[in-house]
């Protein structure tokens, strides 16, 4: 590769991620940048992946579209013996002449993936949603049934209104990032 910068551009779709085995992404519909910029004895790759995955929802299981925008970076060199202890440095035996990316793509999205995947307030299947709370109720007593029915709502109404909080010290990590 000639030292400089390099762009390449891929679209992802169902066969990559049941070519990677993933049992929770069902299909997908990603633009992926990548950007190589090779120093002569590093490469700097930056992906910027954007688009929806669909997912299946925990609690009605119906189609979830999720969409996904992150980015990540990492240093690729070439040395004696392969190496992955680092975050940020990956290296690689000299005996190698390509990298294959797919896995560090798909890491990238699959950590973007929230661990709970259920349609927002009042989205999800209304026949799943009343046979769930149907079996609820006869599994437990009435009285707890209902304490059950409201603890959900509150949770429920709580998390669609509440505005995502961020933790002030990623904040101001976030800002160092940015002034690079």
């Amino acid at each position: 590769m000639a030292p400089g910068t390099h762009e390449s551009e891929y679209r992802l779709g169902k066969t990559f991620f049941a070519n990677m085995e993933s049992e929770d992404i069902h299909d997908a519909d990603l633009r992926v940048a990548l950007t190589v910029n090779y120093k002569g004895d590093i490469y700097e790759l930056n992906f910027t992946v954007e688009g929806t995955v669909t997912l299946i929802c925990d609690r009605c299981l119906d189609d979830l579209e999720y969409p996904i925008e992150t980015s990540y970076h990492i240093n690729v060199k070439y040395g004696d013996d392969y190496n992955d202890d680092s975050d940020d440095l990956l290296v690689i035996p000299e005996s190698d002449n390509y990298l294959n990316v797919a896995y560090m793509i798909y890491d990238t999205v699959a950590l973007t993936i929230p661990i709970k995947h259920v349609h927002p307030l009042g989205k999800c299947n209304r026949q799943m949603s009343a046979m769930l709370k149907k079996h609820r109720a006869a599994a437990v007593s009435d009285e707890d049934a209902e304490l059950e029915e409201q603890l959900i709502d509150e949770i429920d109404t709580m998390e669609a209104e509440e505005p995502q909080r961020t933790d002030p010290r990623w904040d101001k990590l976030k800002d160092f990032k940015d002034s690079e």
